[in-house]
């Protein structure tokens, strides 16, 4: 059975980029008869809040979007994602890194190497074979050695699901987006499990809340793109199924950075939910609904258009 979901991060109200996000995975999970789940992904517990969380769920329900089940909450889930870390450690696929972030840096300027603002900072494995005497700071994924080592068995059953490997770069299809590709190690190097500030990186607590959720399609805002290919490493590693994945036109602002809390995004106008909605269906791609459509009946309207849009059988 379809099962969509919608993961905020509860570190202030919904904007305009977000309920574009929220809607399209909303109107996926309809077009497909499934179901739709509302996640808090509150595992930064220093900048989330129960208030913002709860004030997330109220303007969703003002724009007619109700989870399906009770919301998940990331924080209420650390043993589950240590039971994953151990895991990978059991399969030699983790190691503990001692490395601070100018540590990083500075072994990158040594290879030439610049962090870019906004980019990655790829890790140069420095820990990889130990940690040279300094104290274990978090713990990394052993993406080099994964990727290099990739078998003939998991190739044939990427083939035929998810992604392929071929010469270290990984290829995955999106719904929207078409083929898309990433060198994992020369992109991101080993990247974090757990930081050195003893929180769960987003990359493994996803992947583990994603599949006990049995969610099988992912729709997201298109800056996530980028963090597909390392989801669908860890979702191997584990034995996990890999959802689909379609990442839908971001909001900008007007210096044409993406509209974001971090960028001072006004909280959403839901004075009408209506006018929202229609402002986000317009960025998808979606028609206007009939005029003087009530709420209900609009966003019928946008279901279907969904199905059109993305030939999601009924």
């Amino acid at each position: 059975m379809y099962t969509g979901r919608f993961a905020p991060s509860p570190t202030g109200p919904l904007h305009a980029g977000s309920l574009v996000a929220a809607l399209a995975s909303w109107l996926d999970a309809r077009a497909a008869n499934g179901r739709w789940l509302i996640r808090i992904e509150d595992v930064d517990t220093a900048r989330c809040n129960a208030s913002a969380a709860e004030r997330i769920l109220a303007q969703l329900a003002a724009c007619g979007l109700v989870s399906d089940a009770p919301p998940l909450r990331q924080s209420t889930r650390g043993a589950r994602y240590q039971q994953a870390l151990d895991a990978l450690l059991a399969q030699g696929l983790a190691y503990p890194c001692g490395c601070t972030r100018r540590d990083i840096d500075a072994a990158l300027a040594a290879r030439g190497l610049t962090h870019q603002r906004h980019g990655e900072r790829p890790y140069p494995g420095t820990c990889r074979e130990g940690l040279h005497g300094k104290p274990a700071r978090a713990w990394r994924f052993q993406t080099e050695r994964y990727v290099s080592n990739w078998p003939e068995t998991h190739e044939q059953q990427a083939r035929a699901a998810s992604f392929l490997i071929e010469q270290a770069t990984l290829h995955w299809h999106d719904r929207r987006l078409g083929c898309q590709q990433q060198n994992v190690p020369q992109a991101v190097g080993d990247f974090l499990l757990r930081r050195a500030d003893g929180l769960w990186a987003y990359q493994l607590a996803v992947v583990v809340d994603d599949a006990d959720q049995g969610v099988t399609d992912v729709v997201r805002g298109e800056d996530l793109a980028d963090n597909t290919p390392r989801q669908l490493l860890l979702q191997a590693a584990l034995g996990l199924p890999a959802p689909r994945y379609l990442h839908t036109p971001l909001v900008r602002a007007a210096d044409g950075e993406k509209l974001s809390k971090q960028h001072g995004a006004p909280a959403l106008d839901l004075g009408d939910p209506l006018v929202a909605l229609c402002a986000a269906a317009g960025v998808l791609g979606l028609p206007a609904p009939p005029a003087a459509a009530p709420l209900a009946d609009a966003l019928a309207f946008w279901v279907g258009a969904w199905r059109a849009t993305y030939n999601r059988a009924p």
